[in-house]
């Protein structure tokens, strides 16, 4: 076979380092990590951030991004079937009208430069979360998509 990256191959790869952003930069880093730690305290169920935080880093091809929240939302008791499924959520049964309003409202954050978040992408969303769920989960998109943007191209992690 050869080095594919692939489970159950002789050898897998992952990404190679870049720059280590977060050391070189700590000042920026540890309020990075302040952002990231207040957003955990938020009343949404973890299993439904980590499915934004996937779906987000699956979108931005943040495979260190990805392989994290993946393996947390399975910590969480998220199903193998539903992650599997996450990149065709909308052909797929598995998520209910409250995920599917905030993957959607991930995927539309997640790609403004395509065009800006649509009132019905919004309403639907709104329809499904408070004012203040609405807020956290914007908020973890937000935070989600910096993370991506730096550990994408910069690679300062590896995927073990």
């Amino acid at each position: 076979m050869g080095n594919s990256g692939i489970e159950g191959s002789d050898t897998p790869i992952s990404p190679p380092f870049r720059l280590a952003v977060d050391e070189l930069v700590p000042h920026v880093n540890k309020r990075m990590d302040a952002l990231d730690t207040a957003a955990e305290k938020i009343s949404l169920d973890p299993r439904l951030l980590e499915l934004v935080r996937t779906r987000a880093s699956q979108v931005n091809g943040c495979a260190y991004c990805t392989d994290s929240h993946s393996a947390e939302a399975v910590d969480l008791g998220e199903s193998t079937r539903r992650l599997l499924a996450l990149p065709v959520w909308r052909e797929a049964p598995f998520f209910t009208a409250r995920e599917r309003a905030a993957l959607e409202l991930t995927e539309s954050i997640t790609r403004l430069s395509e065009g800006a978040v649509t009132d019905e992408v919004w309403n639907a969303a709104a329809a499904e979360f408070s004012e203040v769920e609405l807020a956290e989960l914007v908020w973890t998109i937000a935070i989600i998509n910096t993370y991506n943007r730096i550990a994408g191209p910069a690679r300062p992690w590896t995927i073990e």
